[in-house]
């Protein structure tokens, strides 16, 4: 029987008012080239036409889109002058800006907020938009006339780049610039920049042309761009991210969730599935993403698709079980391979584990490390690491709790998290390997947290991650053997005060998101099945003084998983009470990032260190000095289309990411936030 604290605790936070996001506009990239008609790919200018087609003027000639390919004409394309609200004309000249009022004589404009006052020179485009406003762009930066009053931007509001080269403005307000790197859209609150494969075939921009339905149509050195604005609502994102997963991203019969490979960059009709060391993590990650589905939407599928995740975690203790290397019952594998591919050991060799010695002097030299299944069917990885278990037991609770509704599947589990429990008490807080040797990285002991300065950077991590293991064991199987033991880490060797400290952080853009991510889904296990009312508030500061380094990542799983056990709480200790809420803007910034993980999931390369609202990280917050890390002016990591990442243990601070469009993610990194807000009441369609 569950004590009502426990109860309490599972009950999901429901907020008076959730934030209703509704549809939005996805923005969906089209390419084209030679191969769809265009005369060449040096495409000089692009503008609407008065039949309403994009035309586009190349340096093989004109040619004319007919709503799937582009045909070869004859045509010339319209003049670029600005003309606005009474015939008022504006120029942008190599002197200057100019407007000519209707009957009147040209005058030349000289910019100013009240603070700045630009004589601006080497004026690159003008535009009217919607409203009437002028719009002009130049190496200064941008700005807008609305009837007497300027607004200026630059990098320091906001402004992307300024190395301009166009300028179009759309039928909603918002307005386009074309610059030597890439492509910026402003509508009047948020600069969106599209840079790279991603969103266009080619960097340098020539011309923007924007049609009545905010589609936008982008000349390039190397062909034309088109960003459209799909209608979409977040439900309809996460059906088609959970259609793409059925379709490629299901790995062996068990079904492990892990990106797949292509031959042609940015080409999905072909793929190669692969695996990684943390296929167990992901795949968790994905499976909890389900669970919550299933608890906030009641859809069949999503129950169906988590008791897949849990029997392909649970086939990772399954294969470890007797062949030629067996492991000690309870040892989760972090992959397996079919036998009837090239054998993984040639690839992970006692060879290349002494190389990494070589920066890392307690790694491991263990022969096999992918060992052969009993039924010789599966190559199994060894050498497990914490972060695996972290996603294990994080989706454990999450299946429990919300999918298993049979005794028998309520078994099935309880089983299963005992005999991994059971694993790390009876080898003193360790996972030993078939070896008979703890894993690298599967240490939860006191002798080595506590007295080894080998294990100082973990030994707040790793007390949170053993503390969690035993809080959900307990919760799951009942067993006081569990709370028993949790008690004697927290009493006897105070680890209830070490995951109050987590990790030695010098302040937002420090610290490593892998750890990150295993700290926030332990948190939020250990904070709702804790009993004490005192410890639980402990690890709620812990949990607050962690969070505070992590907001200003725009992370919407780190902001549910946070503001599902603190919201509305507060601490209080001697000196007085500290507010527990989440940061301001944590919903907002929640679902702007939700809305703009792209769908398009391909490792296309984002380049960002030479913008102008960057600010870059300084120096001593970094151990890697080779890659740039910055944030934007207004102390946030880049928007989520704007970078690569495939999981959310990426680094959101690095300045330039991806790679060359050869890797294809799965959707699990939107499915497990999103259900996750659904669930808990902060998000509603």
């Amino acid at each position: 029987m569950k004590c009502a604290a426990c109860v309490l605790a599972l009950a999901p936070a429901i907020l008076a008012q959730p934030l209703r996001v509704g549809t939005f506009q996805a923005e969906v990239r089209t390419e084209f080239t030679a191969a769809q008609g265009l005369p060449s790919i040096d495409v000089q200018r692009i503008w609407i036409g008065a039949d309403g087609r994009p035309h586009a003027l190349t340096a093989a000639g004109a040619a004319r889109f007919d709503g799937e390919r582009w045909t070869a004409e004859k045509a010339e394309p319209p003049p670029l002058s600005a003309v606005g609200p009474g015939g008022i004309v504006a120029e942008a000249r190599p002197d200057g800006l100019y407007m000519r009022r209707k009957g009147g004589k040209r005058e030349r404009l000289f910019p100013s907020d009240g603070s700045r006052s630009w004589a601006v020179q080497d004026v690159r485009g003008a535009v009217f938009d919607a409203r009437g406003r002028l719009w002009f762009c130049s190496p200064q930066g941008a700005g807008a006339l609305d009837g007497e009053k300027w607004t200026l931007y630059t990098g320091a509001d906001g402004l992307p780049y300024d190395d301009f080269t166009s300028i179009a403005a759309s039928a909603d307000g918002s307005v386009w610039f074309g610059t030597r790197i890439g492509a910026i859209r402003f509508d009047g609150r948020h600069w969106s920049y599209r840079q790279g494969r991603r969103w266009l075939p080619h960097d340098e921009v020539r011309s923007i042309a924007v049609e009545s339905d905010g589609t936008a149509w982008i000349a390039t050195a190397g062909g034309i761009s088109r960003i459209a604005r799909r209608p979409m609502t977040l439900a309809e994102k996460a059906r088609f991210f959970e259609e793409e997963i059925d379709r490629r991203h299901r790995r062996t019969p068990y079904e492990f969730v892990h990106p797949v490979h292509v031959a042609t960059p940015g080409d999905a009709s072909k793929w190669t599935q692969t695996d990684s060391d943390n296929d167990g993590l992901w795949t968790a990650m994905y499976g909890a993403g389900e669970c919550f589905a299933y608890a906030a939407t009641g859809d069949e599928n999503a129950r169906r698709r988590a008791r897949k995740a849990f029997e392909a975690l649970r086939f990772l203790s399954q294969v470890t079980q007797g062949g030629s290397h067996p492991a000690p019952k309870g040892f989760v594998a972090r992959s397996i391979l079919p036998v009837s591919g090239p054998d993984p050991n040639l690839r992970d060799s006692p060879e290349r584990d002494r190389r990494r010695q070589q920066s890392d002097r307690l790694w491991k030299v263990i022969v096999p490390r992918w060992p052969v299944s009993a039924d010789g069917k599966w190559y199994w990885k060894s050498d497990t690491s914490s972060d695996e278990l972290d996603g294990h037991f994080f989706f454990y609770a999450a299946y429990f709790d919300h999918v298993a509704r049979t005794e028998e599947e309520k078994r099935e589990v309880r089983e299963h998290v005992a005999a991994i429990a059971d694993h790390l008490l009876v080898h003193h807080y360790t996972l030993v390997d078939h070896d008979g040797k703890p894993t690298r990285w599967g240490v939860f002991s006191p002798d080595e947290l506590n007295h080894n300065r080998d294990w100082w950077q973990e030994r707040g991590l790793n007390s949170l991650s053993i503390l969690s293991y035993l809080r959900t064991a307990h919760h799951i199987t009942g067993d006081p053997r569990y709370e028993r033991a949790c008690r004697a880490l927290v009493e006897r060797h105070g680890y209830g005060m070490n995951a109050m400290i987590v990790k030695s952080h010098q302040g937002p853009g420090s610290g490593n998101q892998s750890d990150d991510e295993m700290i926030f889904m332990n948190y939020y296990n250990l904070i709702r099945y804790e009993t004490d009312p005192d410890l639980r508030m402990k690890y709620l500061l812990g949990f607050r003084n962690h969070y505070e380094n992590e907001a200003p990542e725009r992370n919407p799983l780190f902001h549910f998983l946070y503001a599902a056990v603190a919201r509305g709480r507060q601490f209080e200790d001697a000196f007085g009470a500290v507010d527990l809420n989440p940061a301001p803007g944590w919903l907002e910034d929640s679902a702007d990032t939700l809305q703009r993980i792209t769908l398009d999931r391909f490792d296309w390369a984002h380049r960002n260190s030479h913008r102008k609202d960057i600010v870059l990280l300084p120096p001593h917050l970094r151990e890697n000095r080779k890659d740039l890390y910055g944030r934007r002016v207004d102390g946030k990591v880049l928007p989520a289309d704007e970078r690569y990442f495939a999981h959310w243990n990426h680094d959101p601070w690095r300045l330039d990411t991806g790679g060359k469009g050869t890797e294809l993610a799965d959707g699990a990194v939107f499915l497990l936030p999103y259900y996750l807000g659904l669930y808990h009441g902060f998000l509603k369609d």
